[in-house]
C-alpha cells in the first residue's frame, strides 16, 4: 500500500502516457506535426530537445517511447558512469537497438561521447538528448551532427490553466475547490513552468484543512513569480543580448524589462561588463559623456548596494536607452585593425619619428593645426572614421569637415 507521506508529486502522476496528453508544443505535436508523424510512421531518429526548464522535455520523451512501445533507458549525463553507458550497450546489443533518453547531454564529456558515437552511428542506440542550453554553443558537434535539434517553446498562460484545470478534477486532487481565477493566478506565478505550477497547486491543496483553495492561501505559499535562470547558461546570455540590443534600438521599455530579469538574478557584474560595452560600441561619441555618467552609477550601484542599487541602474539605462547612438569610432577602429591583421602597415613618415627636424609642432600654428603627413605612404589615402551628424558627433563631424578641407586644399603635405 502506498504510503501518502512518500507518494508520488502531482507533476509525476500528470506526467504525459502519450504525445496526444503533452501540453503545449503544438509547432511539434499534433496533426501532420513531425514528432506526431515520426509515432504514426513507427521511426524515430536520434535527437536533441532543448528549451527551458519545466516545459516538457522529459514529457515528450516518456510519451514518444511509450507511443511506439519501445525498450528505453533513462540516465542523466552528469550523474551517470560510463560503466553505467556500457550497461546500456550491452543491453541494447542483447535486444538489437535500444533508445537512450539522457538528461543534461550538455553535459556529457568526451570519455561518455566516445563510448556512445559508435552506436549512435550504426543505429544500435537512438538518442533522446535533453538540455537548457543552447545546443548550438553547448554540445559537441560530433552528438549534435547525429541528431535532429528541436527547440521546445514556452508554455503560455492558457496551456498551464488548462494543464491544473484538468489536474484538479483528477482522483489525486479528491473534493478540491477551486476557482478559475485561482487556476490563472497559480499559472501566472509559475511563469509557465508546468511542474512548479502542479507542486504549487499540490502545496496548496495539501495546506487547507477543507481543500478550498482561495487567493490568500496561493499567496501565503507563494507571493511572488518564480524566475529560473542559469547565469552559465545560453538564457543568461540571452536576456544579456536582449538588454543591449534594446537600448540600441532606443526602446527604454524593453531596456527596462531585461535590467530587471538580470538584476532579478542579482548578477551585478555582467551588468556592468554589458553597459560598458554598449556605453562606447552603440552610443560612442554620439554622446561620450555617457562613460563616465556610467561609472558613476555604478559607483552608486555598488556603494548603496541592492534593492536601491536598482535606481542608480534604472535611470542610466533610462538615458542610455533615450540617448542618440554612433558606432563609428568602433567601426573606424576595426577597419585599422584589419589593415595591421592582414599586414598593411608600411613605415612611420620620417618626419614624425623621434627627434625628426622636418616635423611640424601643431602648437606653433593658428589653430594648433598644421598640414603634414601621418598615416604611412601606401596607407596615406586611407580613410577610416566616417562621422555622422548626431548628438554630440555631430559637433565632431564639422571639425572634421573642417579640417578635411583644409587638408584637401594641400596637394602634397609631408
Amino acid at each position: 500500500m502506498e504510503n501518502s507521506f512518500v507518494s508520488k508529486p502531482l507533476a509525476a502522476r500528470m506526467a504525459p502516457k502519450g504525445l496526444e496528453d503533452i501540453v503545449g508544443q503544438t509547432h511539434l505535436i499534433g496533426e501532420g506535426k513531425i514528432l506526431t508523424n515520426l509515432v504514426q510512421n513507427k521511426k524515430l531518429f536520434s535527437m536533441i530537445l532543448y528549451g527551458s526548464s519545466g516545459i516538457g522535455k522529459t514529457s515528450i520523451s516518456q510519451a514518444i517511447v511509450n507511443d511506439l512501445g519501445i525498450r528505453y533507458r533513462f540516465l542523466n549525463a552528469t550523474i551517470n558512469s560510463k560503466k553505467d553507458i556500457d550497461i546500456v550497450v550491452e543491453e541494447a546489443k542483447m535486444y538489437g537497438s535500444l533508445v537512450l533518453i539522457m538528461d543534461e547531454i550538455h553535459r556529457l564529456n568526451k570519455d561518455k561521447q566516445d563510448i556512445l558515437l559508435p552506436h549512435l552511428e550504426n543505429g544500435l542506440l537512438v538518442l533522446i538528448g535533453m538540455t537548457t542550453a543552447n545546443p548550438y554553443h553547448s554540445i559537441n558537434p560530433a552528438i549534435r551532427s547525429r541528431c535532429q535539434l528541436f527547440e521546445l517553446k514556452s508554455l503560455k498562460l492558457e496551456d498551464i490553466t488548462m494543464a491544473l484545470k484538468k489536474a484538479s478534477k483528477t482522483e489525486y486532487l479528491k473534493g478540491i475547490e477551486i476557482d478559475d481565477s485561482c487556476l490563472s493566478l497559480i499559472a501566472s506565478l509559475s511563469s509557465c513552468d508546468l511542474r512548479f505550477a502542479y507542486n504549487l497547486l499540490e502545496v496548496a491543496y495539501y495546506s487547507t484543512k477543507d481543500k478550498k483553495i482561495n487567493e490568500d492561501v496561493i499567496r501565503s505559499i507563494h507571493s511572488k513569480p518564480v524566475f529560473f535562470s542559469d547565469k552559465n547558461g545560453s538564457g543568461h546570455y540571452e536576456v544579456l543580448s536582449g538588454l543591449q540590443k534594446s537600448i540600441r534600438g532606443s526602446d527604454v521599455d524593453a531596456s527596462l524589462h531585461y535590467l530587471a530579469r538580470l538584476v532579478n538574478e542579482g548578477d551585478l557584474d555582467s551588468i556592468y561588463r554589458r553597459l560598458s560595452v554598449i556605453a562606447y560600441e552603440d552610443i560612442g561619441l554620439a554622446n561620450p559623456a555617457i562613460g563616465p555618467r556610467l561609472e558613476a552609477a555604478i559607483c552608486a550601484c555598488e556603494r548603496v548596494g541592492l534593492p536601491e542599487g536598482r535606481i542608480p541602474l534604472g535611470t542610466i539605462v533610462c538615458e542610455m536607452a533615450l540617448s542618440p547612438k554612433s558606432n563609428t569610432a568602433h567601426i573606424a577602429f576595426d577597419l585599422a585593425l584589419k589593415d595591421i591583421e592582414e599586414g598593411n602597415v608600411g613605415s612611420v613618415p620620417e618626419h614624425i619619428r623621434p627627434d625628426s627636424s622636418l616635423y611640424k609642432y601643431p602648437h606653433d600654428y593658428p589653430g594648433s593645426y598644421v598640414v603634414q603627413q601621418y598615416l604611412p605612404d601606401k596607407l596615406k589615402a586611407r580613410k577610416y572614421y566616417t562621422p555622422k551628424n548626431i548628438g554630440y558627433e555631430s559637433i565632431i563631424k564639422q571639425v572634421y569637415d573642417k579640417l578635411e578641407k583644409i587638408r584637401n586644399s594641400f596637394s602634397d603635405p609631408i
